[in-house]
Protein backbone atom coordinates (compact mmCIF):
# COMPACT_ATOMS: atom_id res chain seq x y z
CA UNK A 1 0.00 0.00 0.00
CA UNK A 2 1.52 3.36 -0.98
CA UNK A 3 1.80 6.08 1.63
CA UNK A 4 -1.52 7.93 1.83
CA UNK A 5 -2.16 11.35 3.31
CA UNK A 6 -5.28 11.71 5.43
CA UNK A 7 -6.88 13.96 2.80
CA UNK A 8 -6.16 11.75 -0.24
CA UNK A 9 -8.61 9.39 -1.92
CA UNK A 10 -7.40 5.89 -2.77
CA UNK A 11 -8.21 4.04 -5.97
CA UNK A 12 -7.59 0.33 -5.46
CA UNK A 13 -7.10 -1.77 -8.60
CA UNK A 14 -7.24 -5.54 -8.27
CA UNK A 15 -4.85 -6.96 -10.88
CA UNK A 16 -5.55 -10.62 -9.95
CA UNK A 17 -9.25 -9.94 -10.56
CA UNK A 18 -8.43 -8.58 -14.03
CA UNK A 19 -6.32 -11.67 -14.73
CA UNK A 20 -9.11 -13.94 -13.46
CA UNK A 21 -11.59 -12.16 -15.74
CA UNK A 22 -9.23 -12.65 -18.69
CA UNK A 23 -8.83 -16.34 -17.89
CA UNK A 24 -12.60 -16.79 -17.66
CA UNK A 25 -12.99 -15.09 -21.03
CA UNK A 26 -10.11 -17.12 -22.48
CA UNK A 27 -11.91 -20.31 -21.50
CA UNK A 28 -15.07 -18.98 -23.15
CA UNK A 29 -13.15 -18.05 -26.30
CA UNK A 30 -11.55 -21.47 -26.76
CA UNK A 31 -10.27 -22.69 -29.13
CA UNK A 32 -9.63 -19.16 -30.40
CA UNK A 33 -7.20 -16.82 -28.67
CA UNK A 34 -8.39 -13.99 -26.44
CA UNK A 35 -6.71 -10.60 -26.45
CA UNK A 36 -6.58 -7.89 -23.85
CA UNK A 37 -7.85 -4.46 -24.88
CA UNK A 38 -5.89 -1.89 -22.90
CA UNK A 39 -6.69 1.31 -24.79
CA UNK A 40 -7.40 4.55 -22.92
CA UNK A 41 -4.68 3.67 -20.40
CA UNK A 42 -6.23 0.32 -19.60
CA UNK A 43 -9.73 1.82 -19.35
CA UNK A 44 -8.35 4.33 -16.88
CA UNK A 45 -6.73 1.74 -14.61
CA UNK A 46 -3.17 1.81 -15.95
CA UNK A 47 -2.22 0.11 -19.22
CA UNK A 48 1.33 -0.64 -18.11
CA UNK A 49 0.28 -2.39 -14.90
CA UNK A 50 -2.62 -4.21 -16.55
CA UNK A 51 -0.52 -5.17 -19.57
CA UNK A 52 2.27 -6.64 -17.47
CA UNK A 53 -0.20 -8.63 -15.37
CA UNK A 54 -1.96 -10.03 -18.45
CA UNK A 55 1.29 -10.88 -20.17
CA UNK A 56 2.47 -12.77 -17.09
CA UNK A 57 -0.82 -14.68 -17.16
CA UNK A 58 -0.26 -15.75 -20.78
CA UNK A 59 -2.00 -13.07 -22.85
CA UNK A 60 -0.19 -12.69 -26.18
CA UNK A 61 -2.45 -10.27 -28.06
CA UNK A 62 -3.19 -6.68 -27.08
CA UNK A 63 -5.20 -3.86 -28.65
CA UNK A 64 -4.78 -0.12 -28.14
CA UNK A 65 -6.38 2.82 -29.91
CA UNK A 66 -3.45 5.09 -30.74
CA UNK A 67 0.19 4.81 -31.75
CA UNK A 68 1.42 6.52 -28.57
CA UNK A 69 -0.50 3.97 -26.50
CA UNK A 70 1.12 1.15 -28.44
CA UNK A 71 4.61 2.52 -27.98
CA UNK A 72 4.08 2.95 -24.23
CA UNK A 73 2.65 -0.55 -23.90
CA UNK A 74 5.57 -2.08 -25.79
CA UNK A 75 7.97 -0.34 -23.42
CA UNK A 76 6.00 -1.74 -20.47
CA UNK A 77 5.54 -5.37 -21.55
CA UNK A 78 8.59 -5.91 -23.73
CA UNK A 79 8.98 -7.76 -27.04
CA UNK A 80 6.91 -10.68 -28.17
CA UNK A 81 3.15 -10.19 -27.81
CA UNK A 82 1.23 -8.66 -30.68
CA UNK A 83 0.18 -5.06 -30.02
CA UNK A 84 -2.38 -3.87 -32.56
CA UNK A 85 -3.21 -0.18 -32.99
CA UNK A 86 -6.88 0.23 -33.90
CA UNK A 87 -6.42 3.71 -35.35
CA UNK A 88 -3.52 2.54 -37.51
CA UNK A 89 -0.32 4.41 -38.31
CA UNK A 90 1.84 5.18 -41.33
CA UNK A 91 4.55 2.71 -42.35
CA UNK A 92 7.62 3.05 -40.12
CA UNK A 93 6.01 5.32 -37.53
CA UNK A 94 6.33 2.61 -34.89
CA UNK A 95 10.12 2.53 -35.20
CA UNK A 96 11.48 -0.72 -33.77
CA UNK A 97 8.43 -1.34 -31.54
CA UNK A 98 7.03 -3.97 -33.94
CA UNK A 99 3.44 -2.78 -33.58
CA UNK A 100 0.66 -4.00 -35.86
CA UNK A 101 -1.46 -1.38 -37.63
CA UNK A 102 -5.15 -1.93 -38.21
CA UNK A 103 -5.79 -0.88 -41.80
CA UNK A 104 -9.06 0.99 -42.13
CA UNK A 105 -8.99 2.26 -45.73
CA UNK A 106 -7.69 1.13 -49.11
CA UNK A 107 -5.26 4.04 -48.96
CA UNK A 108 -3.74 2.60 -45.80
CA UNK A 109 -3.61 -0.85 -47.41
CA UNK A 110 -1.78 0.64 -50.41
CA UNK A 111 0.73 2.50 -48.24
CA UNK A 112 1.70 -0.54 -46.17
CA UNK A 113 1.70 -2.84 -49.19
CA UNK A 114 4.06 -0.49 -51.04
CA UNK A 115 6.36 -0.28 -48.02
CA UNK A 116 6.41 -4.06 -47.75
CA UNK A 117 7.25 -4.54 -51.42
CA UNK A 118 9.95 -1.87 -51.29
CA UNK A 119 11.66 -3.45 -48.29
CA UNK A 120 11.17 -7.02 -49.40
CA UNK A 121 9.55 -7.81 -46.06
CA UNK A 122 5.76 -7.97 -45.93
CA UNK A 123 4.28 -5.60 -43.33
CA UNK A 124 2.21 -7.27 -40.61
CA UNK A 125 -1.27 -5.78 -40.39
CA UNK A 126 -4.90 -6.39 -39.50
CA UNK A 127 -7.60 -5.48 -42.00
CA UNK A 128 -10.75 -3.84 -40.65
CA UNK A 129 -13.98 -4.15 -42.62
CA UNK A 130 -17.05 -2.15 -41.65
CA UNK A 131 -20.19 -4.27 -41.27
CA UNK A 132 -22.51 -1.72 -39.69
CA UNK A 133 -20.78 0.77 -37.40
CA UNK A 134 -20.07 3.37 -40.14
CA UNK A 135 -16.97 4.54 -38.32
CA UNK A 136 -13.62 2.98 -39.24
CA UNK A 137 -12.99 0.14 -41.66
CA UNK A 138 -13.33 -0.54 -45.37
CA UNK A 139 -16.77 0.48 -46.62
CA UNK A 140 -18.78 -1.62 -49.07
CA UNK A 141 -17.22 -0.05 -52.18
CA UNK A 142 -13.65 -0.48 -50.89
CA UNK A 143 -14.36 -4.05 -49.83
CA UNK A 144 -15.80 -4.88 -53.24
CA UNK A 145 -12.69 -3.49 -54.91
CA UNK A 146 -10.37 -5.45 -52.64
CA UNK A 147 -12.39 -8.64 -53.09
CA UNK A 148 -12.12 -8.24 -56.86
CA UNK A 149 -8.35 -7.76 -56.70
CA UNK A 150 -6.62 -9.43 -53.76
CA UNK A 151 -3.27 -8.48 -55.30
CA UNK A 152 -3.75 -5.09 -53.66
CA UNK A 153 -2.61 -6.84 -50.48
CA UNK A 154 0.75 -7.89 -51.96
CA UNK A 155 3.37 -6.69 -49.50
CA UNK A 156 1.05 -7.07 -46.49
CA UNK A 157 1.32 -9.96 -44.04
CA UNK A 158 -2.35 -10.07 -43.10
CA UNK A 159 -2.64 -11.48 -39.58
CA UNK A 160 -6.40 -11.08 -39.12
CA UNK A 161 -9.45 -9.54 -40.69
CA UNK A 162 -11.69 -7.87 -38.13
CA UNK A 163 -14.96 -6.04 -37.70
CA UNK A 164 -16.71 -4.40 -34.75
CA UNK A 165 -20.14 -5.17 -33.35
CA UNK A 166 -22.51 -2.26 -32.83
CA UNK A 167 -25.18 -3.78 -30.58
CA UNK A 168 -23.61 -6.81 -28.91
CA UNK A 169 -24.76 -5.70 -25.46
CA UNK A 170 -28.37 -6.19 -26.66
CA UNK A 171 -28.55 -9.96 -27.23
CA UNK A 172 -31.69 -9.91 -29.35
CA UNK A 173 -30.87 -6.89 -31.48
CA UNK A 174 -31.21 -7.81 -35.18
CA UNK A 175 -28.00 -5.92 -35.96
CA UNK A 176 -25.96 -8.74 -34.38
CA UNK A 177 -27.09 -11.41 -36.84
CA UNK A 178 -26.86 -8.94 -39.72
CA UNK A 179 -23.26 -8.11 -38.89
CA UNK A 180 -22.33 -11.78 -38.50
CA UNK A 181 -23.69 -12.46 -41.98
CA UNK A 182 -21.96 -9.42 -43.47
CA UNK A 183 -18.66 -10.38 -41.87
CA UNK A 184 -18.87 -13.92 -43.21
CA UNK A 185 -19.61 -12.58 -46.69
CA UNK A 186 -16.73 -10.11 -46.47
CA UNK A 187 -14.26 -12.79 -45.41
CA UNK A 188 -15.39 -15.06 -48.25
CA UNK A 189 -14.07 -12.55 -50.76
CA UNK A 190 -10.69 -12.12 -49.07
CA UNK A 191 -7.65 -14.37 -48.91
CA UNK A 192 -7.94 -17.17 -46.36
CA UNK A 193 -6.98 -15.47 -43.12
CA UNK A 194 -7.77 -15.71 -39.43
CA UNK A 195 -10.75 -13.73 -38.16
CA UNK A 196 -11.07 -11.38 -35.18
CA UNK A 197 -14.70 -10.75 -34.30
CA UNK A 198 -16.23 -10.59 -30.84
CA UNK A 199 -15.81 -7.84 -28.27
CA UNK A 200 -16.72 -8.39 -24.58
CA UNK A 201 -20.46 -8.69 -25.12
CA UNK A 202 -20.01 -10.48 -28.42
CA UNK A 203 -18.28 -13.33 -26.61
CA UNK A 204 -21.62 -14.09 -24.93
CA UNK A 205 -23.71 -14.17 -28.12
CA UNK A 206 -23.04 -17.79 -29.07
CA UNK A 207 -21.07 -19.83 -31.61
CA UNK A 208 -21.90 -17.60 -34.59
CA UNK A 209 -19.65 -14.96 -33.03
CA UNK A 210 -16.67 -17.19 -32.30
CA UNK A 211 -13.46 -16.52 -34.22
CA UNK A 212 -9.71 -17.00 -34.16
CA UNK A 213 -9.24 -13.99 -31.87
CA UNK A 214 -11.70 -12.27 -29.53
CA UNK A 215 -10.86 -8.87 -28.08
CA UNK A 216 -12.65 -8.14 -24.79
CA UNK A 217 -12.18 -4.80 -23.14
CA UNK A 218 -14.80 -3.73 -20.62
CA UNK A 219 -15.37 -7.22 -19.23
CA UNK A 220 -11.73 -7.45 -18.17
CA UNK A 221 -12.34 -4.49 -15.89
CA UNK A 222 -15.53 -5.79 -14.28
CA UNK A 223 -18.13 -4.07 -16.48
CA UNK A 224 -21.09 -6.34 -17.13
CA UNK A 225 -20.94 -7.66 -20.73
CA UNK A 226 -24.48 -9.06 -20.37
CA UNK A 227 -26.54 -6.12 -19.07
CA UNK A 228 -29.80 -8.08 -19.07
CA UNK A 229 -28.32 -10.76 -16.80
CA UNK A 230 -26.21 -10.92 -13.62
CA UNK A 231 -22.64 -9.77 -14.09
CA UNK A 232 -20.36 -12.80 -14.65
CA UNK A 233 -17.18 -10.78 -14.12
CA UNK A 234 -15.25 -10.02 -10.94
CA UNK A 235 -15.20 -6.46 -9.64
CA UNK A 236 -11.85 -4.76 -10.14
CA UNK A 237 -11.92 -1.23 -8.71
CA UNK A 238 -12.67 0.44 -5.40
CA UNK A 239 -12.57 4.17 -4.69
CA UNK A 240 -12.38 5.24 -1.04
CA UNK A 241 -12.56 8.94 -0.23
CA UNK A 242 -11.79 10.57 3.12
CA UNK A 243 -14.33 12.62 5.04
CA UNK A 244 -12.79 16.06 5.49
CA UNK A 245 -15.48 17.50 7.71
CA UNK A 246 -18.93 16.81 9.14
CA UNK A 247 -21.46 19.42 10.18
CA UNK A 248 -24.98 19.66 11.54
CA UNK A 249 -27.49 21.72 9.60
CA UNK A 250 -31.05 22.76 10.41
CA UNK A 251 -34.14 22.08 8.29
CA UNK A 252 -34.37 24.58 5.46
CA UNK A 253 -30.57 24.80 5.00
CA UNK A 254 -29.31 24.24 1.47
CA UNK A 255 -26.14 22.35 0.56
CA UNK A 256 -23.69 23.08 -2.25
CA UNK A 257 -23.74 25.05 -5.49
CA UNK A 258 -27.08 26.18 -6.80
CA UNK A 259 -28.78 25.36 -3.48
CA UNK A 260 -30.10 22.30 -5.31
CA UNK A 261 -30.71 20.28 -2.13
CA UNK A 262 -32.40 21.54 1.02
CA UNK A 263 -32.58 19.70 4.34
CA UNK A 264 -36.06 18.64 5.41
CA UNK A 265 -34.90 17.45 8.85
CA UNK A 266 -31.93 18.11 11.11
CA UNK A 267 -29.15 16.70 8.95
CA UNK A 268 -25.54 15.71 9.37
CA UNK A 269 -23.46 16.39 6.27
CA UNK A 270 -20.12 14.76 5.44
CA UNK A 271 -17.87 16.41 2.86
CA UNK A 272 -15.44 14.11 1.05
CA UNK A 273 -12.32 14.90 -0.93
CA UNK A 274 -13.44 13.85 -4.42
CA UNK A 275 -15.13 15.82 -7.19
CA UNK A 276 -15.61 15.99 -10.92
CA UNK A 277 -11.95 16.97 -11.40
CA UNK A 278 -11.22 13.45 -10.17
CA UNK A 279 -13.63 11.89 -12.65
CA UNK A 280 -16.46 11.49 -10.15
CA UNK A 281 -19.09 12.65 -12.59
CA UNK A 282 -21.06 15.84 -11.98
CA UNK A 283 -24.13 14.09 -13.37
CA UNK A 284 -24.14 11.97 -10.19
CA UNK A 285 -25.37 15.02 -8.28
CA UNK A 286 -28.34 14.10 -6.11
CA UNK A 287 -28.43 10.57 -7.54
CA UNK A 288 -25.51 8.46 -6.36
CA UNK A 289 -24.88 6.63 -3.13
CA UNK A 290 -21.70 5.70 -1.31
CA UNK A 291 -21.08 2.80 1.03
CA UNK A 292 -19.86 2.84 4.62
CA UNK A 293 -19.24 -0.59 6.09
CA UNK A 294 -22.17 -2.08 4.22
CA UNK A 295 -24.57 0.79 4.79
CA UNK A 296 -25.84 3.14 2.09
CA UNK A 297 -24.98 6.83 2.22
CA UNK A 298 -26.90 9.14 -0.17
CA UNK A 299 -25.16 11.90 -2.10
CA UNK A 300 -26.80 15.30 -1.54
CA UNK A 301 -26.33 18.53 -3.47
CA UNK A 302 -24.06 18.89 -6.46
CA UNK A 303 -20.76 17.20 -7.13
CA UNK A 304 -18.28 20.08 -7.29
CA UNK A 305 -14.75 20.19 -8.64
CA UNK A 306 -12.95 18.87 -5.58
CA UNK A 307 -15.67 18.02 -3.06
CA UNK A 308 -18.87 16.01 -2.73
CA UNK A 309 -21.39 15.98 0.13
CA UNK A 310 -23.27 13.04 1.66
CA UNK A 311 -26.08 12.71 4.17
CA UNK A 312 -24.71 10.77 7.16
CA UNK A 313 -27.49 11.64 9.58
CA UNK A 314 -28.28 7.99 10.16
CA UNK A 315 -24.62 7.09 10.64
CA UNK A 316 -23.54 9.17 13.62
CA UNK A 317 -20.34 7.16 13.99
CA UNK A 318 -18.87 8.68 10.81
CA UNK A 319 -16.24 11.30 11.63
CA UNK A 320 -13.50 13.25 9.89
CA UNK A 321 -10.85 10.84 8.67
CA UNK A 322 -13.25 7.99 7.98
CA UNK A 323 -13.54 6.88 4.37
CA UNK A 324 -16.62 6.38 2.24
CA UNK A 325 -16.53 3.94 -0.68
CA UNK A 326 -17.70 5.90 -3.69
CA UNK A 327 -17.09 3.20 -6.31
CA UNK A 328 -16.88 -0.53 -5.70
CA UNK A 329 -19.22 -1.12 -2.78
CA UNK A 330 -22.84 -2.32 -2.63
CA UNK A 331 -25.01 0.00 -4.68
CA UNK A 332 -22.03 1.72 -6.26
CA UNK A 333 -20.34 -0.69 -8.64
CA UNK A 334 -19.14 1.00 -11.85
CA UNK A 335 -22.26 -0.22 -13.65
CA UNK A 336 -24.54 1.08 -10.88
CA UNK A 337 -22.71 4.41 -10.80
CA UNK A 338 -23.12 4.60 -14.57
CA UNK A 339 -26.87 4.01 -14.32
CA UNK A 340 -27.14 6.75 -11.70
CA UNK A 341 -25.18 9.14 -13.93
CA UNK A 342 -27.07 8.25 -17.11
CA UNK A 343 -23.99 6.86 -18.84
CA UNK A 344 -22.10 3.58 -19.19
CA UNK A 345 -19.48 1.87 -17.04
CA UNK A 346 -16.81 2.56 -19.65
CA UNK A 347 -17.10 6.30 -19.02
CA UNK A 348 -17.02 5.83 -15.26
CA UNK A 349 -13.71 3.97 -15.44
CA UNK A 350 -12.01 6.02 -18.14
CA UNK A 351 -12.91 9.27 -16.35
CA UNK A 352 -11.03 8.35 -13.17
CA UNK A 353 -8.60 11.16 -12.49
CA UNK A 354 -4.90 11.42 -11.83
CA UNK A 355 -5.13 12.78 -8.27
CA UNK A 356 -5.91 9.47 -6.63
CA UNK A 357 -3.35 7.44 -4.79
CA UNK A 358 -3.36 4.20 -6.79
CA UNK A 359 -3.01 1.00 -4.85
CA UNK A 360 -2.44 -2.03 -7.06
CA UNK A 361 -3.30 -5.41 -5.57
CA UNK A 362 -0.79 -7.79 -7.16
CA UNK A 363 -1.42 -11.16 -5.49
Amino acid sequence: MPRVASTEAVLTIDLPAIVANWRDLAARGAPGAVAGVVKADGYGLGAAEVGRALRAAGCRHFFVAQLAEGLALRAAIGPGPMIAVLGGFAPGEDGDAALVPVLNTLGEVAAHAAAGRASGVARRAILHVDTGMARLGLDAAELERLSADNSLLAGVDLLYVMTHLACADERTHPMNAAQAARFAAACAGLPAVRRCFANSSGMFLGPDFASDLSRPGCALYGINPTPDRPNPMRQVVRLDAPVLQTREIAPGTSVGYGASWTAERPTRVATVAVGYADGYLRSLSGRAVADFRGRTVPLIGRVSMDLTTFDVTDLPEIASGDRLTLIGGPGCTPDEIAAQAGTIGYEVLTSLGARYVRDYIRD
